[in-house]
């Protein structure tokens, strides 16, 4: 029986979820040090590496070592979320590498993401990045936390004064659109970052360090760190209605996370550009 309101429960729980993406880390650390890992393409766009697939295995072999009863949603082993209904429950969200292409180029901006949900509600956000030396947590009514210290979202009041992170996918038929999106965006803020991992954006959101992200996501990207910022008093929500059934803390369709006196300006220049 899943007891998940209780602190027997939940805090072994989150402190075996941040062990998992620290070994996932040193996992990814050794292929890129050894420079022993290969490519490949899914779909023959998306880079996977076999670091992402180590990393993967060590990780749902971890999860069903301790929680054999828990569902899984990954990105490389078990990717379909068609049926909402079956992410009810206790569920994982795990996504071994993302910034898979930074990994493979030798950027810094490469993250493990772990994310625990009940009946599609969030309650444990692990984001670890190996190569920056962070780990952003959070335990859901508790805050959100990097290495160890409180973390707040920026209060910026002012566009002009906002930095603000967005990413692109892999497909390119969908580019020119999203970078008339971008320009209306880039029109109205300080500045614009792209950095190649949603999870550490949205985290970046929850530090303080950019105003605000959006972009339309799978639900790996966004579970753990959706958590986080939330955690964290940033507002997190979508800049337009989504058209999916998923839950709505998995959900990564048309994702907005900003300090709370940006996310309705945002809203109101995003959503016209959908």
């Amino acid at each position: 029986m899943f007891k998940g309101d209780s602190d027997s429960f939940i805090l072994p729980l989150a402190a075996y979820a941040e062990s998992l993406a620290r070994q996932a880390g040193e996992v990814l650390i050794s292929e890129r040090n050894n420079q022993s890992f290969s490519l490949d393409y899914k779909r023959g766009v998306e880079l996977v590496t076999t670091a992402d697939l180590a990393a993967d295995a060590l990780i749902r072999a971890g999860i069903e070592s301790v929680y054999p009863d828990h569902n899984i949603l990954s990105e490389e082993s078990a990717p379909d979320f068609s049926d909402p209904q079956a992410l009810m429950g206790p569920l994982w969200v795990i996504d071994p590498i993302d910034g898979t292409v930074n990994f493979a180029n030798q950027q810094p901006a490469v993250a493990v993401s772990i994310a625990f949900a009940v009946d599609g509600v969030t309650q444990v956000g692990v984001v670890h990045c190996p190569f920056m030396k962070e780990t952003f947590t959070a335990i859901r009514g508790r805050g959100a936390f990097c290495n160890g210290q409180p973390i707040k979202a920026a209060h910026v009041t002012e566009l002009r004064q906002a930095l603000v992170a967005t990413g692109f996918p892999y497909e390119k038929e969908g580019i020119p659109h999203l970078l008339q999106r971008l320009q209306q965006v880039m029109a109205k803020v300080q500045d614009v970052r792209r950095m190649g991992s949603a999870a550490i954006d949205i985290c970046y959101v929850a530090a303080g360090r950019l105003g605000a992200y959006y972009e339309t996501v799978n639900p790996w990207d966004m579970a753990a760190g959706y958590l986080i910022a939330r955690e964290a008093g940033a507002q997190v929500g979508r800049f337009a209605k989504a058209k999916s059934l998923m839950p709505e803390e998995l959900n990564g369709e048309h994702l907005l996370v900003a300090s709370p006196p940006l996310f309705e300006p945002l809203q109101q220049i995003l959503e016209p550009t959908l």
